[in-house]
């Protein structure tokens, strides 16, 4: 598959107060690729260089060493960034910090408004964003007034209307509710599928990694794992080892297993693990 963006051999860190105080590295040789149309969950226990990895995607960072190419583009080229940011679109834990309109319609327009889009296409592209995400009904409303899940549906609407190909979520759901985290999951998860939108999520949430089609566990700044969710989550003392869990359901099965119960661990979600059981007890 065609490769979107790609990590090679890259360091980053963060400057110490001066010149004596040398910070270790925070990404600490990496090197991935993401493929087009494809939907990784990035999990680490804090400090292992989540949130960085995801800002080295659109410039935000610059790499040390090694490069971080977006469709070809080297993000350390300073004329290809404002390419880069058109085509890697960010979303950031807190919702309200995204906010700079005050009626929602507004806000999801000040992207292509500054990209010099004429109005007839930013209607256009408002429009269809706010449905993609389900808050079309809410255009006219003042954003300070909706929910944490909703705050982010607008601010995921607003990445869409720059048509980017690629959508960064940095821990999207951190601060909102279970509904929240719910709405901001089940949009992203059909932006995803329905429109082929490349999603890199950071998340510490194991059941909104289990919904991915691959998870990377990094550990202080490394790839510690790299695979489909079941193959990550069915190691779950490797992944205890870097201070991270299994989902609920994963861990259910884990904890009949080893209580000499014959049950199929390999699961994900709820519905595995009832089936895992029902199974279980037939035999």
């Amino acid at each position: 598959m065609e490769k979107i963006i790609e990590y090679k051999d890259v360091t980053f860190r963060y400057e110490g107060e001066d010149e004596a105080h040398i910070l270790p590295l925070t990404i600490n040789g990496v090197t991935l690729n993401l493929e087009k149309g494809s939907f990784v969950a990035v999990l680490g226990r804090n400090g292992s260089g989540k949130s960085t990895l995801a800002k080295l995607t659109n410039a935000i960072h610059l790499p040390e060493s090694g490069q971080v190419l977006v469709e070809g583009l080297d993000t350390r080229d300073e004329k290809n960034t404002d390419l880069i940011r058109r085509k890697v679109g960010m979303v950031f834990q807190n919702p309200d910090n995204q906010i700079v309109a005050t009626i929602v319609e507004d806000d999801v327009a000040f992207g292509p408004e500054n990209l010099g889009i004429e109005p007839k296409e930013i209607r256009r592209r408002v429009d269809d964003a706010l449905k993609a995400v389900g808050m079309y009904d809410f255009r006219l409303a003042e954003p300070h007034k909706l929910s944490g899940g909703q705050k982010q549906r607008v601010a995921i609407a607003g990445i869409l209307a720059m048509q980017t190909d690629s959508i960064v979520l940095d821990e999207p759901t951190a601060m909102l509710d279970p509904i929240g985290r719910r709405e901001v999951l089940s949009t992203v998860l059909r932006l995803n599928r329905e429109r082929g939108i490349t999603v890199l999520m950071i998340t510490h949430f194991m059941e909104e990694a289990a919904q991915a089609e691959r998870v990377i566990v990094l550990d202080k700044g490394k790839v510690f794992l790299d695979g489909s969710p079941r193959d990550v989550f069915t190691q779950s003392e490797a992944l205890k080892r870097c201070g991270l869990d299994v989902p609920q359901a994963t861990g259910l099965a884990k904890a009949l297993a080893d209580s000499g119960i014959k049950i199929k661990t390999d699961v994900l979600n709820e519905e595995e693990c009832i089936d895992a059981i029902l199974t279980a007890y037939k035999e």
